[in-house]
């Protein structure tokens, strides 16, 4: 029996139909309603909090692999409590859970945010910054709240690891694939879909969301790995190069014009106070206005090298992505997978 938590994200969405289809019994946590993806008829399904240790384990009887995609991504202010509870709080719940059961491994998905921004050496030099697993936390930086909670959800797996669970990580740059329009990276195509003018100048690491599960089940699976975390990025590209990219996939007009760097510092800084008076969400943060504006470059060549996979290349990805999200779009009178 294998457990998942996150079913209704991006990765745990394409996650349980890999494990159906290799004839693997699913057992898998849902909150509040259970989410309509492929073979959702064929898993079992456990009501429930991602916070709570004694249901966990009581989800884990019989189970020998447990997926945690489960997490919450923000760069809202107001989110700051809620990336603890969920992302730190509900990962040592989910350790502690795996640790009552002996035998059982972990794959954990976290995030190339956990791996920190290059040093002060790095900054310094030219070009573009590059970062891999073996990237040091600098604990004296100042770190979005997202990135420091997957930071130490990390640590809750580190210290598993340290009791005797057999755990790996993944770190994934921004995942891309056909999932809903409003939520995760799938906005991004939503951007290019509504034809904005807009566009920051910056870079997008990226990773197709196959390429993600692909790896995740062969690391998770293979009993001779353990105590190690690999980066999944399939490559870089200039924002506005997606942008155009995924816009003549819609069959829509690109964005042309650059927003400066002094403009996005406006606009956030109006932003924070429009979200303060109204305690609406902001449409742009400090983090969001700033994402992208210094290069770097995620390194993948350890899983690549343990694995010998070979990424998807942004083409092929955009063109798939495509082709399942825009019958779904909004307004179309499709139903958009949640």
């Amino acid at each position: 029996m294998i457990f998942v938590t996150g079913g209704s994200g991006l990765i745990g969405s394409f996650l349980i139909p890999a494990l159906l289809a290799q004839g693997h019994a699913v057992r898998a946590l849902y909150r509040q309603r259970v989410p309509a993806i492929s073979g959702a008829e064929r898993v079992e399904w456990v009501q429930g909090d991602l916070r709570d240790t004694l249901a966990l384990q009581a989800a884990l009887e019989g189970v020998t692999h447990v997926f945690h995609c489960a997490g919450l991504v923000s760069y809202a202010p107001q989110d700051e409590d809620a990336l603890l509870q969920t992302n730190v709080e509900g990962t040592a719940a989910v350790v502690d859970a795996c640790l009552q059961r002996p035998g059982i491994r972990l794959g954990y998905v976290s995030s190339v945010a956990a791996l920190g921004s290059p040093g002060a050496e790095a900054e310094a030099q030219p070009g573009p910054r590059r970062v891999d697993e073996d990237a040091k936390w600098d604990l004296g930086a100042e770190h979005p709240a997202y990135a420091t909670s997957k930071y130490l959800a990390e640590l809750e797996v580190w210290r598993g690891v340290t009791e005797g669970l057999a755990a790996v990580m993944v770190n994934p740059s921004v995942v891309l694939g056909p999932a809903d329009w409003t939520r995760s990276s799938t906005r991004l195509f939503r951007y290019a879909y509504q034809e904005h003018a807009f566009y920051t100048p910056g870079s997008l690491n990226f990773v197709d969301v196959r390429d993600v599960v692909t790896a995740l089940l062969q690391l998770t699976f293979d009993t001779s790995i353990s105590g190690e975390r690999f980066v999944l990025n399939a490559g870089t590209v200039p924002l506005r190069e997606f942008l155009a990219q995924a816009a003549a996939c819609f069959g829509k007009k690109p964005p042309t014009v650059a927003v400066p760097d002094w403009a996005a510092e406006v606009i956030w800084r109006l932003e924070h106070g429009r979200s303060l008076l109204t305690g609406a969400r902001p449409l742009i943060t400090k983090d969001t206005a700033r994402a992208g504006r210094r290069e770097v470059v995620y390194g993948a060549e350890k899983v690549q090298q343990t694995l010998g996979m070979r990424f998807r290349p942004l083409a092929e990805t955009i063109q798939w992505c495509c082709a399942g999200l825009q019958p779904n779009y909004p307004g179309s009178g499709a139903v958009v997978v949640s």
